[in-house]
């Protein structure tokens, strides 16, 4: 099934790109993000990214997170996945695996447990990794003005989510597509679709419209 994630810390760029392929396929493709693709996911975005919830413990985090994907899966990806249509979300288990796992601590298999759970085994064909040094990211979040919960976090999670993104992309790199998230985005978008049209996981567009 044509399914393709988009991951990265917190000011990789993920929206940017998310929003390039908008622009350049349209209706052509599914677009969703992690956590909120759906009206009740939204409902648990606004819990999860809410500074007022600090005194939220990692296994209530996890749990919310895998409450937002279920419904994700089962409401939005899988329909549009076994009508054949190509899907793009932004962010997805291995964001659960980065964060709760390397940067919280929580065990890689009760992870890995729950997302056979949640997802019924749904997993993308390809991962694209936007990397950043978590210095610049968060340079690029501290230019927004207020930060959410995550990414008020101090700068060693960051750097535990950072290295962990590396070790999912290093123990799977037929999945992953390793991008340098410094350059232009419109050369990161084309990366991205030419990517996605070799695999046979994106509708091929036309050169002007990309």
């Amino acid at each position: 099934m044509p399914f393709v994630t988009l991951e990265g810390i917190e000011g990789s760029g993920k929206t940017t790109q998310l929003r390039l392929l908008q622009e350049s396929h349209g209706s052509a493709i599914v677009l969703s993000q992690e956590p909120g693709g759906t009206p009740l996911g939204e409902a648990i975005r606004q819990t999860l990214l809410d500074r007022r919830h600090q005194a939220m413990t990692a296994t209530t985090e996890l749990l919310l997170y895998f409450a937002d994907r279920a419904q994700h899966v089962g409401e939005k990806l899988r329909p549009a996945l076994e009508r054949g249509e190509t899907v793009v979300s932004d962010r997805y288990v291995d964001s659960t695996l980065a964060y709760q796992g390397y940067g919280r601590g929580v065990p890689l298999e009760v992870i890995r447990s729950l997302a056979r759970i949640a997802t019924s085994g749904l997993q993308p064909e390809l991962t694209v990794l936007l990397d950043l040094p978590v210095r610049l990211g968060l340079d690029r979040v501290g230019r927004r003005g207020r930060h959410d919960r995550l990414e008020a976090e101090v700068r060693e999670f960051h750097e535990r989510v950072c290295g962990g993104y590396h070790s999912l992309a290093q123990a799977e790199p037929d999945r992953w597509l390793v991008l340098d998230a410094t350059a232009a985005p419109a050369q990161i978008h084309r990366r991205i679709v030419e990517e996605g049209e070799r695999r046979g996981l994106m509708p091929k567009v036309p050169l002007g419209l990309r």
